[in-house]
């Protein structure tokens, strides 16, 4: 068995991880906590107005809530008209997003600093799928736990460093473990893709165009009831680029 599927010895990843003491508690299940630390994104595309029409729902699995991204606006796969941002920004940091997929084909996506694409696409093992670092990584599928089950990205991401004259000179790196089992290990995202309508940078000479600005953590609307809940984000300072762990 390959090492990037053996379980890790020290870091806490998978479903039902609690956050740390110093973390953001991003969603809770609650409507309270989404309103209180997202908002739309307000791309080119937007459709949706606040206050945010994501509904909360009873988790199908466990005791509690949850958050489902099926927002009218977003019918029919027109993202960046209601997806969700969180209102604070971030460089380098921790993130434990979990989600579950209803239904067969469920579509939507994390998204890093609203830039840069960690897919969820049940049905889909391609560069394009579940768990890839969007057209240019793919994950393994077998990780995936399936539809009507709960899933978590563990995430630790170091934002793209520039020169003083704002020349990029390293680009964003990323390390994920899927459901407890790391499959991307110190991955250099090479550019934005999806346009304008995706997210920050996107469309910018071809994608590459990165800019110096922090970015939000951003969850994709594309009228797909895909479940969300236990969000949590640490910040990190990861001067060198090495985002293992």
């Amino acid at each position: 068995m390959s090492i990037l599927f053996q379980l890790p010895l020290l870091a806490q990843v998978g479903v039902g991880v609690e956050a740390p003491k110093d973390a953001d508690q991003l969603f809770n299940g609650k409507k309270r906590s989404l309103n209180k630390n997202w908002t739309y994104w307000e791309g080119p595309r937007i459709a949706a107005q606040l206050p945010i029409k994501w509904e909360i729902v009873p988790d199908p699995v466990d005791k509690g809530e949850a958050v489902s991204s099926n927002d009218p606006a977003g019918a029919g796969g027109k993202y960046g008209a209601a997806d969700i941002v969180t209102k604070k920004k971030y460089t380098d940091f921790r993130l434990h997003v979990e989600f579950l997929i209803k239904n067969e084909g469920g579509n939507s996506g994390v998204y890093l600093q609203n830039r840069y694409e960690i897919q969820i696409l049940d049905g889909d093992s391609t560069t394009h799928g579940m768990a890839a670092i969007i057209n240019e990584k793919a994950a393994p599928y077998a990780v995936y736990n399936g539809i009507g089950k709960w899933n978590a990205y563990d995430i630790k991401f170091r934002a793209a460093r520039f020169d003083e004259n704002g020349k990029l000179n390293e680009k964003a790196m990323t390390t994920i473990y899927f459901n407890g089992v790391k499959i991307h290990e110190n991955v250099s995202i090479q550019k934005v893709w999806g346009g304008p309508n995706s997210g920050l940078d996107g469309g910018r000479d071809g994608g590459e165009g990165i800019t110096n600005r922090p970015g939000g953590i951003k969850l994709q609307a594309e009228g797909h009831e895909v479940l969300f809940r236990n969000i949590w984000i640490e910040r990190l300072k990861l001067e060198k680029a090495d985002t293992d762990f």
